[in-house]
């Protein structure tokens, strides 16, 4: 097996990262935020932070739930755990090329790169009720859930990966990994803050290079599953 490295899980974590499906979340978050607060930007500021912080959360415990449960069905030497992570390398190559047919023929609720279709409303309506900075708290971590279809993909390769560790020692890479996963989250919210963009800006530049986040997507996926496979990382 091959040693953990640096680039392999910033790289997954970044594919988290650009993942158009998280990002319209908060961009539905700040737009509630918005329209139902009349302190408006400390508002968007507070319960952004808020909310991303109930993501990061939740998140760092699926990591954890998940590289215990690798960690205790992988063994941690032998033939056996190379073919494994060489099947990791080629599920991460399945999400490329899933991610490359996004790009190719764009339709919204993409299998396992985007949030489904049929849940998108529920979500929706979820998000709406947020009235307060505990709200959105809260709704951070129900929503989080909803996330999972679009988002577990990379972060089941990185856990299988970081399994092959002692427990103690993941722990720090799961902070990497998440602090990555939410920066565009941050981003956003500061951005809006400082008025540097408007929520409708944002929003519109997702949409409009929606296509190319999948390329970006697909590309770092078919290349690392290419190098986990070949047991280059």
């Amino acid at each position: 097996m091959a040693d953990i490295n640096l680039v392999s899980i910033l790289s997954l974590a970044l594919v988290d990262a650009v993942n158009p499906c998280a990002l319209a979340v908060m961009t539905i978050v700040l737009i509630t935020l918005l329209t139902q607060n009349p302190e408006k930007e400390k508002a968007a500021l507070k319960g952004g932070l808020a909310f991303t912080f109930a993501v990061f959360l939740l998140y760092l415990i699926y990591g954890i739930v998940m590289v215990q449960f690798f960690s205790h069905i992988i063994p941690n030497t032998g033939s056996f755990a190379g073919y494994v992570f060489k099947g990791f390398g080629v599920f991460a190559i399945i999400l490329g090329i899933l991610n490359f047919k996004d790009y190719l023929d764009y339709k919204p609720g993409g299998f396992m790169t985007e949030m489904p279709m049929k849940i998108r409303p529920i979500m929706k309506s979820i998000v709406k009720r947020i009235t307060s900075i505990k709200g959105a708290f809260v709704i951070g971590l129900i929503v989080t859930l909803f996330l999972l279809p679009c988002t577990i993909g990379p972060y089941i390769i990185a856990s299988g990966k970081l399994s092959a560790l002692q427990f103690v020692q993941t722990i720090p890479w799961l902070l990497v990994y998440n602090l990555i996963f939410i920066l565009p989250m941050i981003a956003i919210t500061l951005i809006i803050y400082f008025g540097l963009k408007t929520i409708n800006d944002i929003s519109g530049w997702k949409d409009k290079n929606i296509k190319y986040l999948h390329l970006i997507e697909g590309l770092i996926l078919a290349i690392l599953g290419i190098l986990m496979v070949t047991g280059l990382i």
